[in-house]
C-alpha cells in the first residue's frame, strides 16, 4: 500500500478520513432506524435491519472458512444479494472483489488467480450465458480455486447461497482499522492486462462524504443505479451511499430506459449517474412517456466523451434538475464533482467541472494529474504502479486537459492507449495481442474512433496473411475463442496492405485514426 503521511494528516484532520467504518455505519443505522428501506430491487426492499442481520449471518458463514484479510469475489449483476455479500465481506473484515458479469473466462481467470480469491458468488445463469459452467471450467485451470456460490438458480457441483446461512458459527467480528484496503476493482490498462486498484474504508468514504457536499444529496434521496455495481459508480451509489448518507438505491438488473423512466417516477427517483448513452437513452423515453421526471434533481454524466450539446438539451427538458459532465477514474473516482448549479447551464456542459476534494494538476506535457482523499492506495502489485504516479504522489491520468476560468477541467484528450466504449474501458494491447496469434493476420492495431452513440467505436485495422479474408464475425469467433467478453470485441475491420510506422518501428495510431476519420 502506498502511504503520504501528510496526505493521511491532512484528510483526518478535515474529516474527509475517519476511524469508523461502513461495518460501524450498518451497525448504527440497524439500530437506529431499522425500518429504513436502503435497497429497492424489484420487489425485494431490503432495510436497514434485514440487511445488517443477513450480512451478519453471512459474515459468520466467511469467517468459519477463512480469515480476515482473504478476498471474497462477486460476479453479479445490480441484485440485493450483492449488497448483503458486499457487506457481509465487510464485516469480516475481508477485501470485496466485484467483477462485471460481462466478463467471460480469459479476465475472470486471471483475475481470480491474480487476486487469490478464497470464494466467488455467481448467477447459475443470466441473460443465456452459463455461469456455473463457466466456473467450472475456470476453476479446473486455477492451482488455488476459491469455493464456487451460486446465488439464484441452480449451480450444479457448486455451493448454493442459501446453504450460508445455514450456519451455527458464531464468531466474534474482527476489529477493522479504516486505512486497511476493503475493495480491489480491476480496470483495463495500456499494458494490456488488467491491474487491481485498492481502495480503502477510508477512501471510499471520503468519496461518499464529497457527493454528499457536492450533489444536492439529503437523506431520503433516491438514486436509480443502472449502471453495473462492478464498476466504482454503481458501487458506490448501491452500497455505500445509502449507509453513509442516509439514501435508498434503486437497483436495475439491467438497462431499459422506458423501464427507468417508469421506475424514477413510480420511486420518485432524485438521483442518477451515468455515460453518455444513459442520458441520450433517458432523454428519449421521457419525451416519449410525456414527463419531465419532476423529481430528479442531478443527473451526472462521464465515464466517455460527454457532447455538450446533450448536456444542454438534457438539462433544458428534465428542468428541475443540475445535468454536469464530471470526471473521474476508478483510480480516483470523481476527481471532478461538476458544476452543480441551474444557473451555469455552459460550465455544466462545456467543461468538465471543478474539483471536488481532489487537487488536480495539469503537467508540462499536458497530462491531467490528480491527488485526494478519495484516491486508490495502490495497485495490487506494486510494478503496475511503474510510471502511474509522479514524484509528489500525483496519480497520472493519461488523459491531457487544461484548466479554464474559474478552475473547471476540461479534458482535451487522451495520451494513454484506451477506448472507452459506454463507459467500458478497452484496452486495445489486450485484443491486439491475442488477434496477433491469429494465423491469418500478419499485422493489427485497434483505435477508438468517435461515435454518437457509444462514445467511441473499435476499429481493428489489420494486415492479412496471404490475402486472406478478415471481418467482423471472423475476429469475434476467435477472440470467444479464449473466453473474451463481447464488449470487448472490435465493431469494425479496415484491411491494409501495411500499419503506418515511425523510425523506430511504433505503429502511429493517431495516423490511423485520422485515416479512418477522413473516411
Amino acid at each position: 500500500m502506498r502511504r503520504d503521511a501528510a496526505l493521511a494528516e491532512s484528510a483526518y484532520a478535515e474529516g474527509w478520513w475517519r476511524r469508523d467504518t461502513m461495518a460501524d455505519a450498518l451497525a448504527r443505522a440497524a439500530h437506529a432506524t431499522p425500518d429504513r428501506i436502503l435497497v429497492v430491487d424489484g420487489e425485494t426492499r431490503l432495510s436497514a435491519a434485514m440487511l445488517y442481520a443477513r450480512a451478519n449471518r453471512l459474515a459468520q458463514a466467511l469467517l468459519a472458512r477463512f480469515v480476515p484479510g482473504s478476498v471474497v469475489s462477486f460476479m453479479l449483476p445490480n441484485w440485493h444479494e450483492a449488497a448483503i455479500i458486499y457487506a457481509a465481506t465487510t464485516l469480516a473484515g475481508m477485501v470485496a472483489h466485484p467483477i462485471l458479469p460481462s466478463l467471460r473466462d480469459h479476465d475472470l481467470r486471471f483475475m481470480l488467480d491474480d487476486i487469490g480469491s478464497r470464494m466467488i458468488f455467481i448467477p447459475a445463469t443470466f441473460r443465456r450465458h452459463d455461469y456455473a459452467a463457466m466456473l467450472s471450467r475456470v476453476t479446473a485451470d486455477l492451482r488455488t480455486p476459491p469455493d464456487v456460490v451460486v446465488v439464484r438458480g441452480d449451480g450444479g457441483p457448486h455451493i448454493p447461497f442459501a446453504t450460508l446461512f445455514e450456519t451455527s458459527a458464531r464468531t466474534l467480528l474482527p476489529t477493522l482499522d479504516a486505512d486497511d484496503v476493503r475493495m480491489v476493482m480491476y480496470t483495463s490498462g495500456t499494458t494490456g492486462r488488467p491491474k487491481g486498484v485498492m481502495h480503502t474504508h477510508n477512501s471510499l468514504g471520503a468519496l461518499i462524504r464529497q457527493i454528499g457536499t457536492h450533489w444536492m444529496i439529503a437523506p431520503a434521496d433516491r438514486f436509480l443505479v443502472p449502471s453495473p455495481i462492478s464498476h466504482i459508480g454503481g458501487s458506490i451509489y448501491a452500497f455505500e451511499a445509502p449507509l453513509l448518507l442516509g439514501t435508498t438505491a434503486i437497483l436495475m438488473e439491467h438497462w431499459d430506459a422506458e423501464a427507468a423512466v417508469g421506475q424514477m417516477v413510480a420511486e420518485r427517483c432524485t438521483h442518477m449517474a451515468g455515460a453518455t448513452p444513459f442520458l441520450e437513452h433517458l432523454l428519449a423515453a421521457a419525451r416519449i412517456a410525456g414527463t419531465r421526471l419532476p423529481d430528479l434533481k442531478v443527473f451526472i454524466c462521464g465515464g466517455a466523451s460527454v457532447p455538450p450539446a446533450l448536456i444542454r438539451e438534457a438539462a433544458a427538458y428534465f428542468e428541475n434538475a443540475v445535468v454536469s459532465r464530471v470526471y473521474g477514474s476508478t483510480e480516483v473516482p470523481v476527481t471532478t464533482v461538476g458544476v452543480i448549479d441551474h444557473a451555469d447551464v455552459d460550465r455544466a456542459a462545456d467543461t468538465d467541472g471543478l474539483p471536488g476534494i481532489a487537487t488536480v494538476v495539469i503537467a508540462e506535457t499536458g497530462e491531467i494529474r490528480a491527488r485526494g482523499p478519495q484516491m486508490l492506495v495502490g495497485y495490487v502489485h506494486a510494478e503496475d504502479e511503474a510510471g502511474a504516479f509522479d514524484d509528489a504522489g500525483f496519480y497520472r491520468t493519461g488523459d491531457q486537459g487544461k484548466i479554464v476560468e474559474g478552475g473547471h477541467l476540461v479534458v482535451t484528450g487522451r495520451i494513454k492507449d484506451l477506448i472507452i466504449r459506454n463507459g467500458e474501458n478497452i484496452s486495445p494491447k489486450e485484443i491486439e495481442d491475442l488477434l496477433a496469434s491469429h494465423p491469418a493476420i500478419a499485422e493489427v492495431a485497434i483505435v477508438g474512433i468517435p461515435d454518437a452513440r457509444t462514445g467511441e467505436r473499435a476499429v481493428a485495422v489489420v494486415v492479412p496473411r496471404d490475402a486472406a479474408v478478415l471481418d467482423v464475425a471472423t475476429l469475434a469467433a476467435f477472440l470467444a475463442g479464449f473466453g473474451v467478453a463481447r464488449f470487448k470485441y472490435p465493431e469494425a475491420v479496415a484491411v491494409w496492405d501495411a500499419l503506418p510506422r515511425n523510425d523506430a518501428g511504433k505503429v502511429l495510431k493517431q495516423q490511423i485514426r485520422a485515416t479512418l476519420a477522413a473516411g
